[in-house]
């Protein structure tokens, strides 16, 4: 058969059978499809090697995890399912990357910030409670690095991590609050710095300039946006900036962390990739975590139950303290204040929190760091016979530390 042309096939071209509409689009669409698999594949196996590169920064404190698990009979019964209590452990040792700058690395360390913050089994609300490095108290036996065990003694809080790390510090929290300890993290100098650089520096706001040579800190009045170095100054400093003491390192390490959730809720970093991606590896790599928290998804399971909290739900305080009797640079608890505390956090119910009055920051700024102020008493919220009234506390929220 032949066409009108002569050429055999019928009505085809002279080049050879015509393509099909119908399969020219089949061909392309299979193109199509085999692209976008080797893009769905591409970016799977990207998204699994950040997801383990990540994984693989956190150090897992195994050693602390074994040692409370010896004393597990003595430890605290977690009262409030739902709830969480992680403590915060900033160390001072001078071993590891970025850290030997700060003095020669003798082993050892102390913590001189411990933050005990719980978290509602709501996710409502949140609390951040400092203990002072000063205070006096119980410390239980604990093992140390060259594996010799201390002795039961009354001493500083602080020493409790010298003598026998996380354990012995989660151990010291745990007998004088009877609070449960789910998880902790410890983070060190040049972790800090990472984590604050990772989220593009923090803002805070001086009633006047710091000119600090101790802590190398020279700031003026006003904002200042401080990035690793000088946001480690700040929260380090003791002896000459602001009034020397302890109690005024605490507010400002407490206004300093509003700061950084004010940062971080605020510039989307949590919904960001191209910003949750540096802020994660600092994070990761910064941090050393109990088992339980010991892994992205930890992680990630524990910023997502705290990123929607209002910032004004999110209190800082200090456990109501007073000057030691036989030395006046260190603390004992006041009570029953402190148990009045510890006993909301304990059962999971809720706090409130005030700045301190006139009077109060008058008799603070009038005294020395050789006779520190104590921790106000809890103000009573409420009369009658109705509820009980939620106790308050000197302190503040993260949505103050907003520079206004």
């Amino acid at each position: 058969m032949t066409d009108s042309a002569g050429i055999p096939g019928g009505t085809d071209a002279a080049g050879g059978p015509r393509k099909s509409p119908h399969g020219r689009r089949r061909r392309l669409l299979r193109r199509a499809g085999l692209g976008v698999a080797v893009l769905v594949l591409a970016g799977a196996a990207g998204g699994w090697w950040i997801y383990h590169k990540l994984d693989g920064n956190i150090t897992e404190d195994t050693s602390a995890a074994a040692e409370l698990e010896r004393y597990e009979r003595e430890r605290p019964t977690h009262l409030a399912n739902g709830s969480q209590n992680i403590l915060l452990i900033g160390s001072d040792s001078r071993s590891g990357k970025g850290n030997a700058k700060y003095g020669p690395d003798r082993g050892t360390q102390r913590s001189d910030t411990v933050i005990l913050l719980h978290l509602p089994a709501d996710r409502k609300s949140a609390a951040a409670v400092s203990i002072p490095r000063d205070l006096m108290t119980d410390v239980p036996s604990c093992l140390k690095g060259d594996g010799q065990r201390t002795r039961e003694q009354l001493a500083q809080f602080n020493w409790a991590f010298e003598w026998g790390g996380a354990a012995c510090t989660i151990r010291t929290v745990e007998k004088l609050t009877g609070i449960r300890i789910d998880h902790h993290m410890v983070v060190d100098f040049s972790g800090f710095k990472q984590m604050v650089d990772a989220v593009g520096g923090v803002e805070i706001c001086l009633g006047g300039p710091v000119n600090d040579t101790e802590a190398k800190l020279r700031l003026p009045a006003g904002r200042n946006l401080l990035r690793g170095e000088q946001a480690l100054g700040f929260v380090r400093a003791r002896h000459s900036l602001g009034n020397g003491s302890d109690t005024d390192r605490m507010e400002r390490q407490q206004q300093f962390l509003g700061s950084l959730v004010n940062k971080v809720q605020s510039n989307g970093v949590l919904l960001n990739p191209t910003r949750l991606y540096p802020v994660l590896n600092a994070a990761t790599s910064s941090v050393t975590t109990d088992p339980g928290l010991a892994s992205l998804r930890g992680l990630y399971e524990l910023v997502r139950g705290v990123r929607t909290i209002p910032t004004e739900h999110i209190t800082f305080l200090t456990v109501p303290r007073r000057p030691y009797p036989s030395n006046p640079n260190r603390d004992e608890l006041v009570q029953p204040e402190a148990g009045r505390l510890f006993g909301q956090l304990r059962a999971d119910k809720p706090l409130k929190v005030t700045p301190p009055s006139p009077m109060e920051e008058r008799e603070r700024n009038e005294r020395t760091s050789h006779t520190r102020t104590s921790s106000p008493e809890p103000r009573p919220s409420g009369t009658g016979t109705g509820p009980s009234p939620v106790p308050t506390f000197t302190g503040t929220t993260a949505d103050a530390a907003n520079c206004r």
